[in-house]
């Protein structure tokens, strides 16, 4: 038996948790290509790259940008409260790129709010078969609408999670700590034995160690230069990660 298959015997997790977007999902075949793909047939002439830019300067402010929004209880609590955040979002992404086309914006919102426009990453089932042969049990804790879990039964993988915690179905949502500690409180295990992996150093890191968390950042698009945390560019690297702990 090799040291992969084994870790845990001595290691300190017992529960890997881990976010849905950008984490395990992604649009397809990538945000900026998607986005660019769909302004073209909307008739703005922006590329993959423009988009990407554009992502690397918004992508650190998403909670800020939440807050401009006005949205009271979060924008993945409720359909209305998700369409005003990402008609909002979609906007700002549409004025850095020299446009203020509403139907372009609405547009965008319904292609990203369907999920034959999303995929897996290619590192997601063989990190997760790796986790589940060492013993470890999976979680997800997501900010996300409830339509997440069918999307992942439809992707193979919903199966995969012991623990399934998707904010728009359970009414609270990151950075908010009760969604830890319902997922903690489902999974029945101690918050130190525990990790959360995703891709957000407000969203997943910091809320996850107020409740007494491992986590690691996964920042697969490097749009954190200087985090305070384990990070990771790839879930391949998790396994070893977590041997570590």
């Amino acid at each position: 038996m090799g040291r992969a298959d084994c870790w845990t015997l001595e290691g300190m997790i017992e529960v890997v948790f881990l976010d849905a977007g950008d984490t395990l999902i992604h649009p397809h075949p990538s945000f900026p290509e998607l986005f660019a793909s769909v302004c073209r047939q909307g008739g703005l002439d922006v590329s993959a790259p423009d988009v990407s830019r554009v992502q690397r300067r918004l992508a650190p402010r998403l909670v800020d940008i939440a807050e401009e929004t006005g949205v009271r209880r979060g924008p993945s609590l409720s359909k209305e409260d998700s369409q005003t955040f990402w008609l909002y979002l979609y906007r700002r992404f549409l004025d850095e790129l020299g446009s203020a086309d509403e139907v372009l914006a609405a547009r965008l919102y319904d292609t990203f709010s369907s999920s034959s426009s999303y995929a897996l990453f290619e590192d997601v089932l063989p990190a997760l078969r790796r986790l589940l042969a060492a013993g470890l049990r999976l979680g997800l804790i997501s900010n996300f609408e409830g339509w997440l879990e069918n999307m992942l039964v439809e992707l193979e993988v919903g199966h995969l999670f012991d623990v399934s915690v998707i904010s728009g179905i359970e009414g609270v949502e990151k950075p908010d700590p009760r969604i830890y500690e319902l997922a903690l409180h489902r999974a029945g295990a101690d918050p130190g034995r525990c990790l959360h992996v995703g891709d957000s150093p407000e969203l997943d890191v910091e809320p996850a160690r107020a409740v007494g968390m491992e986590a690691v950042l996964l920042d697969r698009a490097r749009l954190h230069p200087s985090p305070d945390c384990t990070v990771i560019g790839t879930l391949e690297e998790l396994p070893e990660v977590v041997a570590k702990l």
